[in-house]
């Protein structure tokens, strides 16, 4: 592959297709110490002011054990992947400048940058990527491992290392711009593994002070970051997403200056002066199922499922307009986005009915709906599953302990979530579809949407097949899995004056050139 330089994104046109178009491949609370100062990257000391940013708290600090696929968000303060998206969807160059394919797919070699380090000084060569990469695919508690499943091999040499696999797999480029991809500090999971959930050990552009769990992250700049010059924040301070009912406020009195704004809160954030930005994001909200419980074990009931949801009032009522009504998980103008499901599930009560009663089901059927918030969407949800002859409740299940439950445990029967997407569209299938998809709480694959995937995975990104075989994968999985899609969800972000533009970028909220006045 030819040498590829990182260089500055434009701002997205914010039209949809403009926006998605081109090739894309998305507990006790405890206060702990990490190391800090000049040993850590140092303090920074440009005068760039402070970013409070009121988002969401990371599930752990270490990539490998991430259980939510928007951690990613937060990691990236702390550690740098191998390569990263662009606002055009292709892998980049990050920590690598170059890799290149054998011709027969089965493996690909990485020639990292020079003079790369982690925050605490030490260097980032070809051995350190091979043993991040091999803990990923190994350690019993890994949440990356199936993405790093056909990886047999990693030969080093110095700052070359070449990945070894077991068939024909084209992803890696994108797949490495993500949590698998962010390289760890061997001299942490060496000697420490588990410190790694409130310690990060990475070479990102900040390096975490304090992290009282579920509430605060104190961290500063990390001049040892290979692109240090382009962060001019000094210190940043990251906080769970402010309550609806109190952001706006919350803004306007300093304690934050940087805000995830829920939909409802827009036209309060313009009147109060704040900065709004709509930006662009692969986030799809779905509805979750386990067809291995009841009822939806009984695909007839997955069916009436599908058509009794009413998706546009869900984006103009639940969302206050923000966002396009969705049935399959990627956005419109993505290459993976299939023409064909338009308005495949479109809302039709009267055959959601139809289905349950030609089904045998006489009595509305008991099922419970849970979420971490239970305003908004899942009320209105309820109100329209109870139209077609549903009997729902609504069941608040606390944010920290949702993931655990409804993905980890696999409890929860029916939960309203949403799918963060990923770099590499082979591994967003992975997530929600496969048998050990974090995002599919019935861990069940249908065997069509394994083959279908696993042409895409064995075609290369510039095949002129690519397209149409995901595509394909896409509508194989969508009419035989049990996820509902709801709808797309763009980010929007409200942020106080002083705090200047933020970039847009499809997967990450980044901080190069942000300002803070």
């Amino acid at each position: 592959m030819t040498r590829v330089s990182r260089v500055p994104q434009p701002t997205l046109d914010l039209s949809r297709r403009s926006l998605f178009g081109a090739v894309l491949g998305i507990g006790a609370l405890a206060t702990l110490q990490a190391c800090g100062g000049d040993a850590e990257g140092g303090s920074g000391g440009d005068g760039g002011g402070t970013v409070k940013w009121a988002w969401q708290m990371p599930t752990t600090w270490d990539p490998v054990t991430s259980s939510a696929g928007s951690d990613v968000q937060m990691l990236a303060l702390t550690y740098s992947a191998l390569t990263f998206i662009d606002n055009q969807g292709n892998a980049q160059p990050n920590l690598v400048e170059s890799w290149e394919y054998a011709k027969d797919g089965t493996s690909v070699s990485f020639t990292l940058k020079e003079g790369l380090v982690f925050s605490d000084g030490s260097p980032i060569d070809a051995e350190a990527v091979k043993k991040s990469l091999e803990r990923g695919r190994d350690a019993d508690n890994s949440l990356i491992a199936a993405q790093l499943a056909d990886l047999t091999d990693v030969t080093t040499d110095d700052l070359e290392f070449t990945l070894e696999l077991a068939r024909p797999n084209y992803q890696y480029p994108l797949l490495l711009a993500g949590k698998t991809g962010m390289v760890v500090n061997p001299a942490a999971f060496e000697s420490d593994p588990d410190s790694l959930a409130t310690r990060p050990a990475g070479s990102g552009p900040f390096v975490l002070d304090s992290y009282v769990q579920n509430s605060k992250a104190v961290l500063h700049k990390n001049d040892k970051y290979f692109e240090a010059d382009g962060i001019t924040i000094t210190n940043f301070e990251l906080y769970p997403a402010a309550d609806a009912a109190t952001v706006v406020a919350s803004l306007q009195s300093g304690q934050y200056n940087v805000g995830l704004l829920p939909g409802s809160q827009l036209e309060a954030a313009k009147a109060a002066g704040l900065e709004v930005q709509v930006m662009p994001s692969l986030y799809v909200s779905t509805l979750d199922v386990n067809k291995t419980m009841k009822p939806f074990d009984d695909p007839k009931v997955v069916e009436a499922l599908h058509f009794a949801v009413d998706r546009q009032a869900l984006v103009d009522t639940g969302e206050f307009g923000l966002g396009e009504v969705a049935y399959q998980p990627f956005p419109d103008g993505y290459v993976g986005y299939n023409p064909e499901l338009d308005g495949i599930y479109a809302y039709d009560p009267d055959k959601a009915a139809s289905i349950l009663k030609e089904a045998g089901y006489t009595k509305p059927i008991p099922l419970t709906i849970s979420t971490s918030n239970p305003e908004g969407v899942p009320e209105l949800l309820q109100a329209q599953l109870s139209k077609v002859g549903f009997e729902p409740t609504i069941e608040t299940i606390p944010q920290a302990q949702f993931t655990q439950q409804v993905y980890i445990n696999h409890e929860k029967a029916l939960a309203v979530d949403f799918f963060a997407g990923r770099e590499s569209p082979a591994q967003a299938f992975q997530v929600l579809f496969s048998d050990t998809g974090l995002m599919n709480p019935g861990r069940e694959y249908d065997p069509a949407v394994k083959e279908a995937i696993e042409k895409v995975i064995a075609t290369p990104l510039d095949d002129p097949a690519y397209a149409e075989r995901l595509q394909e994968a896409t509508k194989v999985a969508v009419t035989s899995m049990p996820n509902t899609f709801l709808y797309s969800r763009p980010r929007v972000v409200a942020r106080a004056k002083a705090v200047s533009e933020l970039p847009e970028h499809l997967t990450l909220v980044t901080w190069e050139g942000v300002t803070v006045s």
